[in-house]
């Protein structure tokens, strides 16, 4: 089996070439190719348009895509294999995917000409959930918000949500979502003895948490809600306006999934109006923030530069977990 597999900022070549000596060793050609953008920031610019405009909106370089057509199989994270490279690639029956979302492929393209896209899912499950659990401990905690403060030699003691810093025994963790990261998550927090409960329609149980038939029930009991599905065309601001309008005044909203899960303009407007008591967001409608963006200006939320799921171990472990997923899907 002729492979072109593809490195970026977040799997260089040697991290890439690394994992994928299982392929090697059974006897399949890899030959590695760089994407390269001018920095990981504009990596994360490429990357974010893709997913909201498909990977269409992208062309790869020429000398990639040519390995592409004379391959088998390709292999990517980030760069995009839209209909037109998948249509001029007549040898081409596998896609694998370095990530757990397949975005930045075009797989109405790739079900017509009977390729087959293998992703990893869970792939950085733990980094993510691990992520979420400093968000939470961070916003209720004031942590961020202090450590930024002191850099100014400002002993900060006044916090927005002075009133009612909690412990987290005993309160409601609600997960939208109870996949990998969700379950995680939720084991997590249950060992600090929180009362975990979950709203996915495709999950019925969990041994670390209650199921409840609807996100609006969910909403009004957690203390915590936390945002874990996977976005796609039908949960599209599966969080509105009147989700948040269902939460606690004293209830903090995280979201280390996907901006377009939650309804930005009117979480921005909850949290001003103080109709929820905080908010931790790694993942924004437009990113970088610009520099007039509102959530510059918000006391009451903690934000990180999208980074949840960029854990060296997750980058590391990933062409590993592809790797067996590709052989096995050779065989068959």
């Amino acid at each position: 089996m002729k492979i072109t597999a593809i490195a970026d900022a977040y799997i260089p070549a040697d991290m890439l070439s690394a994992g994928l000596e299982k392929l090697v060793d059974a006897g399949h050609e890899v030959t590695i190719f760089e994407w390269m953008t001018e920095s990981i920031e504009k990596l994360q610019e490429a990357n974010l348009d893709i997913e909201q405009h498909g990977p269409n909106s992208y062309e790869l370089p020429g000398d990639i895509s040519d390995a592409i057509k004379n391959s088998d199989a390709v292999i990517t994270q980030f760069a995009p294999i839209g209909s037109d490279l998948i249509n001029s690639c007549e040898k081409l029956k596998f896609i694998g995917v370095l990530r757990g979302g397949t975005e930045n492929v075009d797989q109405n393209a790739a079900d017509d000409a009977s390729v087959k896209v293998i992703n990893t899912p869970g792939r950085n499950a733990r980094a993510v959930a691990e992520f979420a659990v400093g968000m939470i401990l961070s916003e209720c905690r004031n942590i961020a918000r202090t450590h930024h403060a002191m850099k100014k030699n400002i002993w900060l003691k006044d916090f927005p949500n002075g009133a009612d810093i909690p412990e987290l025994e005993g309160k409601v963790l609600g997960v939208v979502g109870a996949g990998n990261i969700g379950q995680l998550v939720m084991k997590f927090m249950s060992g600090m003895d929180m009362t975990c409960k979950f709203f996915d329609p495709y999950t019925q149980t969990s041994k670390y948490g209650e199921k409840v038939e609807t996100l609006e029930e969910l909403a009004s009991q957690a203390d915590v809600l936390t945002i874990h599905s996977r976005l796609t065309s039908d949960n599209h601001h599966l969080v509105s306006e009147k989700i948040l309008s269902l939460m606690k005044p004293t209830a903090v909203l995280v979201n280390t999934a996907r901006s377009g899960l939650v309804d930005e303009k009117a979480l921005i407007k909850a949290l001003k109006e103080k109709k929820i008591i905080g908010a931790a967001i790694d993942t924004f409608d437009n990113e970088p923030l610009p520099a007039d963006s509102a959530w510059l200006e918000l006391e009451n939320a903690t934000i990180t530069s999208h980074i949840a799921g960029s854990t060296t171990d997750a980058f590391r472990k990933t062409p590993i977990l592809l790797s067996d997923r590709m052989l096995e899907a050779f065989k068959n």
